[in-house]
């Protein structure tokens, strides 16, 4: 078994890292940050994520393990102090995985001949940088509703318990291969209106946005940034691949909703 590590870069994550090195070489696994099998992120979600995207060509063929660092996380079933634990699990390893929904995400750029396709393992959002983003909302190819206000976000069932949630979104099991549409301080008054409410579309739907006002736009993709270029189109549908987790462990999804928003301190 091929075994890359990614780490955060903090000291501590950087420490675990070849705590973790060294024990796997121990146990005669081999370190390939090439061409891997399993990826094994120390840090926190943000640093999964970034691995996720890094390893993004072979999506089809490589599973991935959370080693967190810090307070628990949604991506991550191992802590720092569980190392010799983990590296038991990877020796008795027969393959299981759990497979979580990616978006795809085609953007029109201006004075682009083809759209630049990206994933998200969480979410999307576009933002008009100043201003009121107007844009036209078409589900399916079909006109759905022209939306004013700070922007949309587009995530994925494992990416609504994060910026989803913050705007109103629901909390979606991630065995629902759905995409959800939030909406960003919306405007809705006499003159205006939006559905007002984040919409759950099945797999086989699409979200086209549209914008309707000239102008420059944010446009982001789990942690990817793009700043100040003209948007003439964003389509968002469920990708064909899937993120892949080594589940020798995996923590039920309810378990980390709980863990992050409620705390066993609160169980009645």
């Amino acid at each position: 078994m091929k075994i890359a590590l990614y780490h955060s870069g903090q000291d501590h994550s950087l420490d675990v890292a070849n705590d973790l090195k060294q024990l796997l070489l121990n146990e005669n696994f081999e370190i390939d940050d090439v061409d891997p099998d399993i990826v094994i992120t120390i840090g926190g979600d943000g640093t999964l994520l970034s691995a996720v995207h890094k390893y993004r060509a072979l999506m089809n063929k490589v599973r991935f393990v959370g080693v967190h660092t810090g307070h628990l996380g949604f991506y991550t079933d191992w802590r720092d102090y569980e190392l010799e634990k983990l590296v038991a699990a990877l020796k008795e390893d027969h393959g299981e995985e759990v497979g979580y929904p990616l978006l795809e995400i085609a953007v029109q750029y201006e004075g682009e001949k083809k759209p630049v396709i990206y994933n998200a393992v969480n979410e999307s959002t576009l933002k008009k940088i100043s201003g009121t983003l107007v844009a036209d909302v078409y589900i399916g190819g079909v006109l759905f509703e022209r939306f004013r206000g700070d922007g949309l976000c587009v995530s994925t069932p494992t990416g609504s318990t994060a910026y989803n949630r913050s705007v109103g979104g629901a909390i979606v099991h991630p065995r629902l291969k759905v995409l959800q549409m939030a909406e960003i301080a919306s405007i809705n008054n006499r003159v205006f209106r939006t559905v007002g409410a984040s919409l759950i579309l099945a797999p086989n739907e699409k979200i086209t946005i549209i914008p309707v006002a000239q102008g420059t736009f944010n446009f982001t993709s789990d942690r990817e940034d793009t700043v100040g270029r003209v948007i003439k189109q964003v389509e968002y549908r469920i990708a064909k691949e899937e993120v892949h987790f080594a589940k020798y462990r995996h923590t039920g999804f309810w378990n980390r909703v709980q863990n992050a928003f409620i705390g066993k301190d609160n169980e009645v």
